[in-house]
């Protein structure tokens, strides 16, 4: 299953495969974006967290600049959470939360996201 976007100002689309699954997503036009955009590509091990985000470690932490003090996340967004530098795929509501720079969405279903089960690999890149 292989979706794709209208391509939208900010850091470019990326790739996210996870298994033999392919994922479009858009980046946002912040440094945040722009920072993760640069480390790409990247190859992440993600789990759950409280059964509405799937999270993982990134290698380094993002910028942050510009960014406001908190965000509350849409189900699709991509995040980024800072007092912990995780990449974050929100799948469900959690509400503002101080750290949270929204980076990116995706533009479809997030089923199979929300079905991984812990330490799941996904790999993202430039599309």
């Amino acid at each position: 299953m292989i979706k794709s976007i209208t391509p939208q100002p900010g850091a470019g689309e990326g790739k996210i495969t996870i298994g033999d699954t392919v994922m479009a997503a858009r980046l946002a036009d912040n440094a945040t974006a722009h920072d993760l955009a640069a480390q790409l590509p990247l190859t992440l091990t993600f789990k759950d967290f409280n059964q509405v985000e799937k999270i993982a470690k990134l290698p380094r932490p993002l910028s942050t600049k510009g960014a406001p003090a908190g965000d509350d996340p849409d189900i699709r967004d991509i995040g980024y959470y800072a007092h912990s530098g995780d990449l974050v795929f929100y799948y469900g509501d959690v509400g503002y939360w101080n750290g949270i720079v929204r980076i990116g969405r995706f533009d479809t279903s997030m089923e199979l996201i929300e079905h991984q089960v812990d330490n799941f690999q996904v790999n993202i890149e430039r599309a």
